[in-house]
């Protein structure tokens, strides 16, 4: 049911890397191959300038859709760590007062893999009342804390806000939304549209997911809530107007038109 107090809030969501957590923990650390709710929400509420101990109540009920545009490929970052100042590492264990204890036998150097999706385009379109999504697409315009997709090491390439719509089913708008991928993958692609996975939140979805947060409070931690999810796949048109592979003359005698960097796509 659509209505004219809400509308939709559509996002850009591309970067050189982008990681958007799940359940890891501690030395390794996951991601998900598309964007959480509790990333997109975190985005939001740093553009807004919010703390993190502030209410997440309005931003939890916003419905969200997301379209793949370039899917990416998965990067594991392996790197080593110490203390700067030489001293053993501190282990998981505590002592009577709770203090965090040295690592016995010192340890002075730990390993930590951190997965990130590389290359990568996705669309958020967001769904809420009206005067709040206006709000917030004008504060991902001029953000209060720089933006990330996922971590802080992770700043978006360009603008990410792609406006807002009319109040509009998230499926609809997942299929009007130009193609957004990079320029690289679109000369991949030959034909007038492409077919592209997308995942609308839906009460009578048939999967769940579980990144609906509670806080982003570092005292208390953050509690993920589930949510029904429908996959689904949306075609959406290319751009191409010309044939795909004009008629090529073959040239006078003994010559020929080949372009061996055509096989690249240059």
């Amino acid at each position: 049911m659509t209505g004219t107090d809400h509308a939709v809030l559509v996002l850009r969501l591309a970067a050189p890397l982008q990681s958007w957590g799940g359940p890891s923990r501690y030395n390794r650390r996951e991601t998900r191959p598309q964007p959480t709710k509790s990333g997109i929400l975190g985005l939001l509420a740093a553009a807004e300038g919010r703390d993190r101990e502030a209410s997440l109540t309005d931003l939890v009920g916003l419905q969200l859709g997301v379209r793949a545009d370039q899917p990416g490929t998965l990067l594991r970052d392996y790197h080593t760590y110490s203390d700067y100042r030489g001293l053993p590492l501190l282990s998981a264990k505590a002592n009577a007062k709770g203090q965090q204890t040295r690592t016995a036998p010192p340890k002075y150097t730990g390993v930590t893999q951190r997965f990130y999706l590389q290359d990568a385009v996705f669309v958020a379109a967001l769904r809420g009342p009206k005067a709040l999504l206006q709000s917030l697409e004008e504060a991902v315009r001029n953000p209060v804390f720089p933006l990330s997709l996922g971590r802080r090491s992770c700043p978006p390439t360009g603008p990410v806000s792609l406006g807002l719509r009319a109040d509009t089913p998230l499926e609809d708008v997942l299929e009007e939304v130009p193609w957004q991928a990079g320029s690289h993958r679109r000369r991949q692609v030959r034909g007038a549209t492409v077919s592209l996975e997308a995942t609308v939140e839906d009460p009578d979805g048939d999967q769940l997911a579980v990144d609906v947060p509670d806080t982003y409070d570092l005292k208390t931690g953050t509690t993920f809530g589930r949510r029904a999810v429908r996959h689904l796949w949306v075609t959406v048109p290319t751009g191409h107007t010309q044939p795909p592979h004009p008629a090529q003359d073959t040239g006078t005698a003994g010559q020929s038109d080949h372009d061996p960097f055509a096989l690249l796509g240059w």
